[in-house]
């Protein structure tokens, strides 16, 4: 995958891009990553990308002119055809359905703004995505694209190294991760539950299940509505309900 970053910025993304995960992953080559400040590729004698908004109002907007000459240069030497996410707080929410389905593309272009907002012209003609990581509001979408990055990248084939990680992640079954121990077996009183070494694998695995349904339950129950649910977790679910009852 090929990640490509527009930030007026680019210093931030440094540090993430070489720490963790997402270092690995590149020199796993899974991925290559590309910050350009766009600021490079304005027209204006003064590399200003921003200007006052038409009709009157609080702050700058940044212009359309250094985006989409930015964006043409990164894809210049490329065939494939690059999702363009506009880091927005307008956009739709970032979720781990988004990100598995980001995780399929060849080539990705990150847009950050800073300022009041973006010309509406790099919206509808320029953009494949806007996404917002949650309901607020930062001074830019470094942050929020670094978040996207983090979540798309550990998803690539090879770049965890246990394959099952990802597909037992929180919400990638529609569900909260199930508790995890390790040792020591008991610390200060409190004890690892029988079933996880008890070595017979089916009622683990019944266990894990079971676990990640109540805590979704008790934590997300939002979560429910669209979780594709077998017959004996709707029967734990009933059980759990009646009690709550009670």
């Amino acid at each position: 995958m090929k990640i490509d970053v527009l930030s007026l910025f680019p210093e931030m993304f440094e540090g993430v891009f070489s720490s963790s995960i997402l270092k690995k992953a590149k020199e796993k080559n899974a991925v290559s990553y590309n910050v350009v400040n766009f600021r490079e590729h304005s027209s204006n004698k003064h590399q200003t990308v921003d200007d006052y908004p038409y009709g009157g109002g609080a702050g700058m907007v940044l212009t359309p002119q250094p985006v989409f000459d930015a964006v043409e240069h990164v894809t210049a030497s490329t065939t494939s055809k690059p999702r363009v996410i506009l880091m927005c707080p307008q956009g739709e929410t970032f979720t781990q359905k988004k990100a598995e389905e980001l995780a399929d593309e060849e080539h990705l272009i990150f847009i950050c703004g800073h300022y009041e907002g973006y010309d509406e012209r790099i919206r509808e003609h320029l953009v494949t995505d806007e996404i917002s990581i949650g309901d607020y509001v930062l001074t830019g979408g470094e942050l929020g694209a670094m978040v996207v990055i983090d979540s798309v990248v550990r998803l690539l084939p090879g770049v965890l190294g246990n394959e099952d990680s990802p597909v037992l992640d929180s919400f990638s079954s529609g569900l909260l991760e199930h508790p995890h121990y390790t040792r020591p077996r008991e610390y200060k009183g409190m004890k690892v539950p029988d079933v996880l070494v008890s070595g017979n694998h089916k009622l683990i695995d019944e266990w894990r299940d079971k676990e990640s349904l109540r805590r979704t339950f008790e934590r997300r129950p939002d979560l429910l509505e669209s979780a594709p649910l077998s017959k004996k977790q709707l029967q734990w679910l009933r059980e759990w309900e009646e009690e709550a009852k009670e």
